[in-house]
């Protein structure tokens, strides 16, 4: 039992680093995107071929995951400063598919339909932390590390220009906001982090396959951040541990069959977003519009 509640709050922390990296492009720039687990699995590959080619150390395989998601950024970035609103969404829903697509086909570096397997144990500057209470310590100090330089950026010039674009784009730019860069700097933190975050995934299950980085995976991170709180620090980690609790929880209650658990939560995250849109639009950790 011990074993399986570190796993999940060592599985909480990485979604946890995810769910704030989202919440970087919707929560403080308003760029909604639905393709966020095309980095995260980016991340999880370059991760997962460090360690399989190079070396196991998870330091140098995050660093290397975090630029290339970081660089792959650029994709989403070039139709975020052409389109916004809907039109955007549906440009990072088209190349969610394609990402899925080149996965499943890219067998050389991703292993295809079947993955990478075999992902050595990780090391951290010549230290073994392959045991889970010292990879649950990694994780959280990597999740730490995200949420001050977030909080840093946000507070700085950085942060509030970006909000000032989340509220209104055309009242930015005629107050002198250059938009373009800070879309593509806000893409840029937002993907690599997740980048990081798959770094540390494909170490955790020691096994990569692109069913972890598909579209639902994509609307799984979206619900977490908007079901936490959009524009807020804690709002994503509540979002994050919140949505996976949820079928840890499920599979306790005797009367939902296990093959029913999928559909089951599908219901209970539309329920939810559902629920939070009409009662509470700001999220369980947001503030009310009125409290502002």
């Amino acid at each position: 039992m011990t074993a399986y509640l570190l796993n999940l709050a060592t599985l909480a922390a990485i979604f946890g680093i995810l769910a704030v990296s989202l919440n970087v492009l919707v929560g403080y720039a308003g760029i909604f995107s639905t393709a966020h687990a095309v980095f995260f699995g980016l991340g999880a590959y370059a991760g997962a071929q460090v360690a399989l080619l190079v070396t196991p150390d998870v330091a140098l395989a995050s660093l290397a995951a975090t630029a290339l998601a970081g660089a792959a950024s650029l994709c989403l970035a070039l139709p975020a400063l052409r389109v916004r609103g809907e039109y955007f969404v549906a440009a990072s829903l088209g190349l969610q598919m394609l990402a899925t697509t080149v996965f499943t086909q890219a067998q050389s570096l991703t292993g295809g339909i079947g993955g990478l397997v075999g992902i050595p144990p990780p090391t951290l500057l010549g230290l073994d932390v392959s045991s889970p209470w010292a990879f649950f310590a990694v994780c959280l100090a990597a999740l730490g590390a995200c949420l001050i330089g977030i909080r840093l950026l946000m507070r700085g010039s950085f942060g509030r220009s970006l909000m000032a674009l989340r509220d209104s784009e055309s009242a930015a730019r005629a107050f002198g906001k250059d938009v373009a860069r800070l879309k593509t700097l806000a893409v840029a933190v937002g993907c690599a982090l997740a980048g990081l975050a798959g770094a540390l995934f494909a170490f955790q299950e020691a096994f990569v396959n692109v069913e972890s980085f598909t579209l639902e995976q994509s609307i799984l991170l979206l619900a977490m951040v908007i079901i936490g709180g959009v524009g807020t620090l804690a709002g994503p980690l509540v979002g994050a541990v919140l949505l996976l609790l949820l079928p840890a929880g499920l599979s306790f209650l005797p009367f939902i069959p296990p093959t029913d658990i999928g559909a089951v939560q599908q219901l209970i995250y539309g329920l939810a977003m559902t629920l939070l849109m009409i009662f509470r639009p700001a999220g369980l950790a947001g503030r009310p519009v009125g409290q502002r």
